[in-house]
């Protein structure tokens, strides 16, 4: 259920391109469903995650000035945006901190030793380097129609391929849950 809500506006992104072939009312079809993703979150269980608070700035920024200077640039470039973020934050807090945000993230789900960890915010953190990269060059080899149709499904797909083949290589190191 939540992967069906946090895919809401790039749903009805895509729905109202589909239906007006207008990248700018569907831009702002996008920010008001994410405004609503966030008052929802915020009635429902008094909380919003960071990662939607973060979406909400992203898409109220870039797609705020799409519309307004009319530019779809804009908003073209708000995947690659945030991808580079996801990357500068992973590599950024491992390297400051030697935080690693994926393992706090996945840690309590799985039992992987230190390097497998390490390899892992690495493969993330080139993975949303990589996608940011072919976000600008479908956006600069295409049309306006292929790109909507990549940013919705094309980053899906990868986004699957990575993490079946990110499940396949963790398969192996998975270590047993410690006994008390």
């Amino acid at each position: 259920m939540k992967f069906l809500f946090d895919l809401f506006p790039i749903l009805l992104f895509f729905g109202a391109y589909s239906y007006t072939n207008d990248i700018f009312l569907a831009t702002g079809v996008t920010i008001a469903a994410t405004f609503a993703q966030v008052a929802y979150s915020w009635i429902r269980h008094r909380h919003v995650d960071k990662m939607l608070w973060i979406s909400l700035v992203l898409i109220t920024v870039m797609g705020g000035l799409t519309i307004v200077f009319h530019n779809k640039q804009f908003i073209m470039w708000k995947p690659t945006v945030l991808y580079w973020l996801f990357t500068l934050v992973l590599v950024g807090a491992w390297h400051l901190k030697q935080n690693n945000l994926i393992e706090k993230l996945m840690g309590a789900q799985m039992n992987l030793p230190r390097p497998i960890w390490t390899r892992l915010m690495y493969a993330w953190a080139l993975f949303f380097l990589a996608m940011g990269a072919l976000n600008i060059f479908v956006f600069h080899s295409f049309d306006e129609a292929i790109w909507v149709k990549f940013k919705v499904f094309g980053t899906l797909v990868l986004t699957l391929i990575f993490v079946v083949a990110q499940s396949v290589y963790l398969s192996k190191h998975i270590q047993p849950e410690e006994k008390d």
